[in-house]
């Protein structure tokens, strides 16, 4: 029989997250030796997050974990940002990032706080 081992979605990384300007943000390095599937990104806001649009995925693409996402529902300190590919009838494609692969966040549209908490969700397994 071959062996089974449990891969839960886990908690990948938490840092802080500027999103008062436009610039690409590190969130998450793949480790040497491992694969990743990202599952979701909270943000936390310090302040009003305003018109702030960001898109999420491996540093080389930019998107293709998150297309632009507006952060205007986020309207105070303490609203949380729950930011992940959402399923409908037509399959929502993932990726398996490699290890090394860096993971971005892009502001691309920075009208919020400076200091904002970001937790970024997913699976790890062996490459």
């Amino acid at each position: 029989m071959a062996s089974q081992k449990e891969i839960a979605i886990s908690l990948l990384a938490t840092g802080t997250i500027a999103l008062d300007a436009a610039a690409a943000v590190t969130l998450y390095t793949v480790p040497t030796g491992k694969t990743c599937i990202l599952d979701k990104l909270m943000i936390v806001a310090s302040a009003d997050m305003g018109a702030t649009t960001l898109t999420v995925g491996r540093s080389t693409a930019l998107t293709d974990f998150l297309p632009t996402q507006t952060m205007t529902a986020c309207n105070g300190a303490g609203s949380v940002a729950r930011l992940a590919p959402v399923p409908n009838a037509t399959t929502v494609e993932h990726f398996e990032y490699a290890a090394g692969v860096i993971i971005q966040a892009n502001v691309t549209a920075g009208n919020g706080d400076a200091t904002n908490t970001f937790y970024l969700y997913g699976t790890l397994d062996d490459a």
